[in-house]
């Protein structure tokens, strides 16, 4: 039996669309970047690009579980000394939802350029409106990743 050896022009990335209002932060992460690294394909190859595009809205109205909400705090170092800053995970919704979502996103990927390809299929938005309407995104409903 030969091995299958994933190539770019084998297929053609598809686009989804996943509305993440009432959904729990982790849980929806966790899926999308499965989609983004092509896992849920039955050609998934460890070392090949082959993911598909995610489009994501309605970030302002994720959920998160637990004492999260009021606890959890993100971290971000410039390098330089005194330069780290803090943020609640309220403040950072209430100044950009986005930016939770591709922390939770950019975590879960690998820290290479092929992590860093998987992370620039991801588009995010607040509200229900997106800007890929022309790339016609397949609706994806996830509905094990409800409250």
């Amino acid at each position: 039996m030969k091995s299958f050896m994933y190539s770019k022009d084998y297929d053609k990335p598809q686009w989804w669309l996943i509305d993440a209002s009432g959904m729990v932060l982790g849980r929806l992460a966790s899926e999308v970047v499965k989609i983004l690294k092509g896992k849920n394909k039955p050609i998934y190859t460890p070392h090949a690009d082959m993911g598909d595009f995610v489009v994501v809205t309605n970030l302002s109205k994720i959920i998160v579980t637990g004492n999260k909400e009021s606890e959890k705090t993100y971290h971000i170092h410039s390098g330089y000394i005194g330069n780290m800053r803090h943020w609640s995970y309220k403040e950072l919704v209430k100044r950009d939802p986005r930016k939770v979502f591709e922390i939770a996103i950019k975590g879960m990927l690998s820290k290479n350029p092929l992590g860093r390809a998987h992370f620039r299929k991801l588009k995010c938005y607040a509200g229900p409106q997106h800007e890929h309407k022309a790339q016609n995104p397949t609706p994806l409903t996830i509905n094990s990743l409800l409250k």
